[in-house]
């Protein structure tokens, strides 16, 4: 995947990118296992990233560019994913309780096994998604939901 960052080289780089009015890019990099809760990726470009097993707990990923990215076994609780672009991602057995996905576009997203509890998960696009064997438990889902999902 590609060289693997500290979260005080992410952070610097974010932070540099911001001051030049331009989007961070963390595309295809290996950040599997790193300790992110609490951090803000806001805005970022992280599609094709490995984040497997990544802690992002509480971490700020409104607008970030997820796009087919592997989240597998990652902890998402309560992180703000509010408007993410997740088309694609892998998000098997992923920890998303208590998780903002409002708005968020999780087509064709993997989701199976994922803890989806107390989420919010009003008005996104979960067409194609699969969530077969996750836990919805208290989840805020969008209407019709169930016709947008794969079943099998």
């Amino acid at each position: 995947m590609g060289t693997k960052l500290t979260r005080a080289e992410i952070e610097q780089m974010v932070a540099l990118s911001r001051q030049q009015v331009k989007k961070a890019n963390f595309s295809q990099v290996d950040l599997s296992g790193t300790e992110l809760g609490g951090i803000d990726l806001s805005g970022v470009d992280l599609s094709q990233a490995d984040l497997r097993k990544a802690n992002l707990q509480k971490a700020n990923l409104i607008e970030t560019e997820l796009f087919w990215a592997n989240l597998s076994e990652a902890d998402l609780s309560g992180a703000i994913l509010h408007g993410a672009k997740l088309r694609g991602a892998k998000l098997f057995k992923a920890n998303l309780s208590e998780a903002d996905l409002g708005g968020a576009g999780l087509v064709w997203a993997d989701l199976r096994q994922a803890n989806l509890c107390r989420a919010d998960l009003r008005d996104t696009n979960l067409n194609g998604a699969d969530l077969r064997e996750a836990n919805l438990t208290d989840a805020l889902m969008p209407a019709d939901w169930q016709s947008m999902v794969r079943s099998h």
